[in-house]
């Protein structure tokens, strides 16, 4: 298994997965025609895909799945509650599935959906196993649960939130109200509150460890490196900063 984020940030999200035989798209948050662009830099066809899959309805992890889906006769996995609040049109093959109900299989990728606490209809995150390692998705969520902590317990690499700086966005240009959201318990994950997960999972395992979903208002790659260095040492030659702007590249395990 190998992945690469095309992108991460609020705005826009997206997360190329690839198996031997199988490759998927998490979130489709850009245009169509970037999400296009962006798998071009990664020598991949946007008609070569063989799913896509969503976290929730925001904008900025759905924002081009219609179009995509339509434009390749794309299937698409996700929430009723999603699909209800994303308002994405007609997708050729849709997929409801419940995050409470166990994994699911698209060819030999199996995939384990996990609900997690944010302000959507019926968010999910996911775990992807196959050929015996395991990527675990965690974005998009206000607080850790000892539900996240079972599901990420034995992955061999993570993508993981770290939305703000809690003194930043103290500081920062929001304004109150949405201060109140982002760092609520509905919200994003602050630095500390990943780092606090890390120290739980532990980092023995990790092979990879991808920094998303990066505010650029209330966040920075130095203080989240900085973060990493300081609370789990061991894993910051394995950090990688994923940016709004550029995809990161693949990265194996």
């Amino acid at each position: 298994m190998r992945f690469a984020s095309l992108g991460s940030g609020s705005k826009g999200n997206a997360l190329l997965i690839e198996t031997g035989h199988v490759r998927v798209l998490v979130d489709c948050g850009f245009p169509a025609r970037e999400i296009e662009r962006r798998l071009g830099l990664l020598d991949v066809a946007a008609d070569s895909l063989d799913a896509i899959l969503i976290t929730h309805e925001h904008s900025d992890h759905v924002s081009g799945l219609g179009p995509l889906t339509r434009r390749y006769k794309l299937p698409a996995w996700m929430t009723a509650g999603t699909y209800r609040g994303a308002r994405c049109g007609e997708i050729p093959a849709l997929h409801c599935i419940d995050s409470h109900a166990g994994p699911f299989s698209i060819g030999d990728l199996k995939i384990t959906p996990y609900p997690v606490p944010h302000d959507a209809r019926e968010p999910c995150q996911f775990v992807f196993r196959a050929d015996g390692v395991s990527l675990g998705l965690l974005t998009d969520a206000g607080h850790i649960t000892p539900h996240i902590v079972d599901n990420l317990s034995d992955c061999d690499a993570l993508q993981l939130e770290f939305n703000h700086d809690t003194e930043m966005l103290r500081a920062g240009p929001y304004p109150p109200r949405l201060q109140a959201r982002v760092g609520g318990v509905l919200g994003h994950l602050s630095n500390r509150q990943s780092l606090e997960l890390l120290t739980r999972l532990g980092q023995q395992r990790l092979q990879h460890l991808v920094a998303a979903h990066l505010s650029e208002a209330n966040n920075t790659a130095a203080l989240v490196r900085g973060g990493v260095m300081l609370h789990a040492p061991q894993i910051v030659e394995r950090l990688t900063v994923a940016t709004q702007r550029t995809p990161t590249t693949w990265l194996a395990l």
